[in-house]
């Protein structure tokens, strides 16, 4: 969710300024000069604040790409529900509910006053919420992990431009830049649908997974773009309490949906037929659903974490670095095919994220 940024490097004071002889424009120079700075931030910065933020890059870094992979591991072993993924992706929601309430007693403060416009909008992301999770439950259903995952990352490109349009946020030329390739790289993993699919996967299939996939991210930056709108419109600011809270409701009300929908398919019902037919057992099964719905929690409490702590810069960095982690943890664990063309969409995706992370600093600098 989007948070204020708090700048990790605070520029140094000017009686703090290194003395050197290194000339400042050098490339020696600069290193010298953001290694002075780095130190002063580790000095101003308590024990406790490192602790925190490293803990939420580790959670991002490795919580998010285990949950994709264990969304595939389901599929792979013999799970057939999509309610069923998508009802994982929330029912870790009392995760987040643990952290917020006792952060009310330790800093004193009262929860935010829920209005009805603040109760509907909960509900109508919630909704939302629950319906990216099943889009994206589809495509890990239909495509491999390395692959929904690159795709996935599009959500950037939508996060960008609804945020435009409906936050009135800022485009910069690095941006545009970052959107037409990230666009690329979609378009080029497209291409190489033939060699990029599990053993009875159709062409329907992958197209559908694909199409989903799409469908998810745009939605995905939809939520992020109207999640900023309910800040500045209806709460009139941002902290780590209200973010939490917005998590937490829009967590449980998407938790609602997704448990209704689960249940009028008779899904829920049949999880002890697919728990007895899973390939490592019925314990299997049940790890697996139960650490992904830990996982995805853990990520989204670490991404909170990293962008109030730090910024959206580093958040962002994380989410480029997390993007080849989930594809290499595939082709490893999953043993995911991995094409050539697959390997430039990689490294294109990446490129598209260092352009965007770059035209995101340059709009907080002018800000």
């Amino acid at each position: 969710m989007p948070l204020p940024s708090v700048p990790l490097l605070e520029p140094a004071e000017s009686s703090m300024e290194p003395e050197s002889s290194t000339p400042p424009s050098s490339v020696w120079g600069q290193i010298f000069e953001f290694t002075a700075k780095a130190r002063d931030a580790y000095k101003r910065r308590p024990i406790p604040y490192w602790i925190l933020l490293i803990l939420g890059i580790v959670a991002m870094l490795v919580a998010f790409p285990a949950s994709s992979i264990l969304s595939r591991v389901y599929y792979d072993n013999g799970g057939q529900s999509k309610w069923i993924i998508s009802w994982v992706s929330v029912a870790g929601w009392p995760l987040t509910a643990l952290i917020l309430f006792p952060t009310y007693f330790l800093q004193r403060i009262s929860p935010t006053p829920l209005s009805l416009k603040l109760a509907l909008s909960y509900i109508f992301l919630g909704f939302l919420s629950a319906a990216d999770n099943l889009m994206y439950a589809y495509a890990y259903a239909y495509l491999p992990a390395s692959t929904a995952s690159l795709v996935a990352s599009s959500s950037l490109v939508f996060s960008a431009l609804f945020g435009y349009l409906l936050v009135k946020n800022q485009i910069n030329a690095s941006i545009i830049n970052s959107i037409v390739v990230i666009t690329a790289g979609l378009t080029i993993i497209a291409l190489d649908s033939s060699s990029d699919r599990y053993p009875g996967i159709s062409d329907s299939q992958y197209i559908m997974g694909y199409v989903w996939d799409i469908l998810g991210s745009a939605l995905h930056g939809l939520i992020f773009a109207l999640s900023e709108l309910v800040f500045v419109k209806l709460v009139g600011r941002r902290s780590f309490i209200v973010v939490l809270e917005q998590q937490v409701m829009v967590s449980l009300f998407a938790f609602a949906f997704t448990t209704v929908g689960i249940l009028l398919s008779r899904d829920f019902q049949g999880m002890a037929s697919e728990a007895n037919n899973f390939k490592g057992g019925r314990a299997a099964y049940y790890l697996v659903i139960i650490w992904g719905a830990i996982t995805f929690q853990l990520g989204v409490l670490g991404a909170t974490a990293v962008v109030f702590l730090a910024s959206t810069v580093l958040a962002g960095v994380l989410n480029a670095v997390r993007t080849p982690i989930t594809s290499i943890a595939a082709v490893i664990l999953l043993h995911d095919p991995m094409s050539g063309f697959k390997i430039l969409s990689l490294l294109i995706t990446v490129w598209g994220f260092g352009s965007f992370i770059y035209g995101s600093s340059m709009g907080e600098k002018s800000s």
